[in-house]
């Protein structure tokens, strides 16, 4: 799994980078392909926002989390990632093509 971590109008420090990093990580545990999730820090009127997309396979995901604090809003964008990435794949399983076979009519 690849996280890519930027900011906007904010530095990103290494302790951000890794707090991102540690929380988006049980991502990857949902999926066994290769999966890239970019993450953007910025400032909103006096508030803390992250915006992150997800690219797993066939869909891209995307959430955004605003908080009191950099740290509060990670945690409930990963928090909304999971349950994304969780619906995403109760879907796919739902919606799962029918074998293709010979039609003989």
């Amino acid at each position: 799994m690849r996280i890519e971590t930027f900011g906007k109008d904010v530095e990103v420090t290494p302790a951000l980078q890794e707090y991102v990093e540690t929380k988006l990580q049980r991502l990857g545990k949902h999926f066994d392909q290769h999966c890239e999730v970019r993450v953007t820090l910025g400032l909103r009127k006096n508030e803390h926002h992250v915006d992150a997309s997800a690219n797993v396979p066939g869909q891209t995901l995307h959430a955004e989390a605003g908080g009191q604090t950099m740290y509060a809003a990670i945690d409930i964008l990963a928090d909304k990632l999971d349950r994304l990435v969780i619906k995403h794949k109760e879907k796919k399983q739902q919606h799962a093509p029918l074998p293709v076979g010979d039609n003989d009519d």
